[in-house]
């Protein structure tokens, strides 16, 4: 009896995973496609190549979850972000976020100026970006990935964060580490990582 209960509860399992296999490749298929209104602005694979518009891909999922959570509820603004969020559900945002982070993020070029990612190496390392961002820059959980994002962007944000018009998660942290920072090192640290391998 023992023998014929263990086939079944396998067979049943075999039969279970065989039919959750499809099923999953079209919800992937539906996430994908419902992500493709991201591509316009946020690139191909979610890697940007539009100036000021920040790379998706690889970043960790709370933090895309965050991040749209706020851009929905306005405390977070952007022109062309609210509209969107606004229409996506929370299981939207779910998949968004596991969607965007499962994918390869942007490969650093070769850095062009040694001499500034050196500067912005010592920023970093006198600002502690480390201890939330992880040494790598990938970021964690709800903080995000700086290796390889886009270096106007960084600029971008780091002066928003400065000037208090960016606000949401670590909001309070990241406004204190900027609003000490000089233009010189909020320039060199952006440098240094959008070129970090």
């Amino acid at each position: 009896m023992r023998r014929q209960f263990s086939s079944y509860a396998i067979g049943a399992f075999s039969l279970a995973a065989l039919t959750f296999i499809p099923a999953q490749a079209a919800d992937n298929a539906a996430i994908k496609e419902k992500a493709s209104v991201c591509s316009g602005c946020h690139g191909e694979n979610g890697i940007s190549q539009t100036e000021n518009i920040p790379s998706l891909a690889g970043q960790p999922d709370q933090f895309i979850q965050w991040q749209l959570v706020f851009f929905r509820a306005g405390s977070r603004k952007n022109d062309q972000m609210q509209p969107i969020a606004e229409e996506i559900t929370n299981e939207d945002i779910r998949n968004f976020g596991a969607y965007f982070a499962q994918m390869a993020p942007p490969k650093a070029e070769e850095d062009k100026d040694p001499d500034l990612s050196k500067k912005g190496a010592q920023v970093a390392v006198g600002r502690r970006c480390a201890s939330c961002h992880t040494d790598s820059f990938a970021g964690t959980k709800a903080v995000a990935r700086l290796a390889g994002q886009r270096e106007e962007y960084l600029v971008k944000a780091l002066r928003d964060y400065k000037s208090s018009q960016r606000v949401g998660g670590g909001g309070a942290a990241m406004a204190d580490v900027a609003y000490h920072m000089s233009d010189e090192e909020i320039t060199a640290v952006s440098h240094y990582l959008a070129y970090f391998k």
